[in-house]
């Protein structure tokens, strides 16, 4: 979909605020800004890394016109409280970034998703949400935030495991959108995640030796689940 034509076609323009989530890639943001309206950043739910509700509800004001969502890494947002914000407001909500997927590929992934979450001892596994379809499975590397996601991430690369960063810099942070605003869930999930990968295709033997690899590599720090 393309968001900016179809939020121009309902009518949003200068002076609307459009509600969305900041962990995500710029060309949301940069398509309510195309029209006219200001997009404003909201924190994220740190289990599902979807928009919060309850940050988009704190975030409603006269102006607010729309809320972008999105599913992220294959686990859907919470669209029952969603769109019941959005009925009491007379809001649009917007779905974004919402692609079809191969049912033999979502089962392959859950199965695959299933044996890392019951063996990974060195990170932290995604929460169950129902309807999660793992485009992308996600951990959290306990400690010093990025310095040691960083490294956690070389040291696996050094072990064969394509791991990559899922977001490098939240949209708030970005030159064109940036400012004085702070989302902590979200600029702690851009520290900590790493999505390693999770393709239909592997093999289960790959993915056993993705977890000796990431449980080698040492459990998780008594000191990082202290200070959550």
């Amino acid at each position: 979909m393309n968001t900016a034509r179809f939020l121009k076609s309902a009518g949003l323009g200068l002076g609307d605020e459009v509600i969305l989530s900041a962990y995500a890639g710029t060309e949301t943001a940069q398509s309510v800004a195309a029209v006219g309206a200001r997009p404003v950043f909201v924190d994220i739910d740190p289990s599902s890394y979807c928009i919060d509700p309850e940050a988009i509800a704190a975030a409603l004001t006269s102006r607010t016109a729309a809320v972008v969502v999105a599913s992220v890494f294959g686990c859907p947002p919470d669209l029952a409280r969603i769109s019941e914000l959005g009925r009491a407001r007379g809001l649009l909500i917007v779905g974004a970034g919402e692609v079809e997927d191969d049912p033999d590929g979502i089962a392959q992934r859950r199965s695959h998703a299933a044996f890392l979450t019951a063996r990974l001892t060195g990170v932290r596994t995604p929460e169950a949400h129902e309807g999660h379809t793992y485009q992308r499975y996600v951990v959290r590397v306990p400690g010093n935030g990025r310095p040691d996601r960083d490294a956690f991430a070389r040291a696996l690369r050094g072990r064969g495991v394509a791991c990559e960063v899922p977001v490098r810099t939240p949209v708030h942070r970005q030159p064109a959108f940036r400012g004085s605003l702070r989302l902590p869930e979200t600029e702690r999930a851009v520290d900590e995640t790493l999505a390693l990968p999770l393709r239909g295709s592997l093999r289960r033997r790959e993915v056993q030796r993705m977890v000796s690899s990431c449980n080698a590599l040492g459990g998780l720090l008594p000191t990082s689940l202290s200070g959550r």
